[in-house]
């Protein structure tokens, strides 16, 4: 097997990962009703931790009361977070890993609100959503640089933005979903504003080598392919973030239509590459081929999640196995106890479907 993957990742600011194998930020649906972690929190990221995964990404944890998309979601809006926080930043770096917290907001898409209207970057009647007035995207604003000193003081290593899958951040920057007249909506740029006022925000007000990634996601909620790209070269360029965290689902997946049709999307994407700011990937990364792709592609890291729900021993095993394939499922719920999930992570997989006998 390359090497490749076993050698050390050095970003402009920050803490090296030792190696290319970082843990995905994985809803768990564990934490306290109130966002606090709980046992079962601190007992999975033990588990991933001391697998050897360089990086390991807190789940997405919503930055504001009324952002909440998950039952049992971890918070890290109050002060009564910061303990679990710090105690799962303590856990990672006891195990020689960098922490990070992915920071969230429902948006229009949230759960949790009762009889209040969602927010969104615009009215959309069937997601009983109206558009944030001025001040509220302000508000929103200041809610995730907050949560990004949260995580900075509880002793984490940096934040990532969670602009896919159509949360808030992906309904600001879909054409289609905000359809706002002011400096938040129309263009490209206006469009991607939020985000950069964010991180330009997180930049003045964090510690200079505190990290930020950004995670994308492709061709959904009214995006092209060609936007992604072309945000994604606007975030590279500017060089104020030091990584990006793209999800096309399948590594291999192909661009289907427009200028690049017929292209494997990450191999589109390794051309924003060399640079300060260090691109990697994720989705259905089950054996070391595919593993080894995504590097083949000329990207810098690999994140991985089912695999990592599936074996806690995956690192090892691709290691001394060149023919390791994760297991197939659906798995039993006992195979997932041994893995170290506990009863409420393995209700939440109970969901998807075929995973779970």
């Amino acid at each position: 097997m390359d090497n490749t993957i076993f050698t050390p990742l050095n970003f402009s600011r920050g803490p090296a990962l030792k190696n290319r194998i970082l843990l995905a930020p994985l809803t768990t649906e564990q934490s306290n009703e109130d966002g606090t972690a709980s046992q079962d929190d601190f007992d999975w990221i033990e588990t991933c931790a001391r697998a050897g995964y360089s990086m390991v990404m807190t789940c997405a944890a919503h930055v504001m009361e009324n952002g909440k998309a998950f039952n049992k979601q971890l918070g890290i809006y109050e002060d009564k977070h910061e303990p679990g926080l710090r105690k799962i930043a303590d856990i990672i770096r006891a195990h020689g890993g960098v922490s990070s917290v992915q920071l969230h907001h429902a948006g229009m898409r949230a759960q949790f609100n009762g009889d209040k209207q969602n927010l969104g970057p615009s009215d959309i009647e069937e997601y009983n959503t109206r558009a944030m007035t001025l001040s509220e995207v302000e508000e929103l604003r200041e809610a995730y640089i907050s949560a990004a000193l949260r995580a900075e003081r509880t002793g984490f290593d940096g934040v990532e933005l969670h602009g896919a899958f159509g949360w808030v951040l992906t309904q600001f920057l879909s054409p289609t979903l905000n359809r706002r007249t002011d400096r938040y909506g129309g263009s490209i740029d206006n469009r991607v504003r939020l985000i950069f006022e964010i991180i330009n925000g997180i930049r003045e007000r964090c510690r200079p080598d505190f990290q930020i990634g950004v995670r994308l996601s492709f061709e959904r909620y009214g995006q092209t392919f060609e936007d992604i790209y072309h945000i994604c070269q606007m975030l590279v360029d500017k060089q104020q973030i030091d990584f990006l965290d793209l999800v096309p689902w399948d590594v291999q997946k192909t661009v289907e239509s427009g200028p690049f049709e017929g292209q494997k999307m990450l191999e589109v994407f390794s051309r924003l590459g060399g640079t300060s700011v260090k691109i990697g990937t994720s989705g259905k990364v089950m054996n070391v081929p595919t593993l080894m792709s995504v590097f083949e592609y000329g990207l810098d890291f690999i994140m991985i999640g089912r695999s990592a729900i599936l074996n806690k021993d995956f690192i090892n095993q691709i290691k001394i196995n060149p023919d390791y394939i994760s297991p197939q499922t659906p798995v039993t719920k006992q195979h997932l106890k041994q893995q170290g999930l506990g009863d409420a992570f393995i209700k939440y997989l109970d969901n998807w479907k075929g995973f779970v006998e």
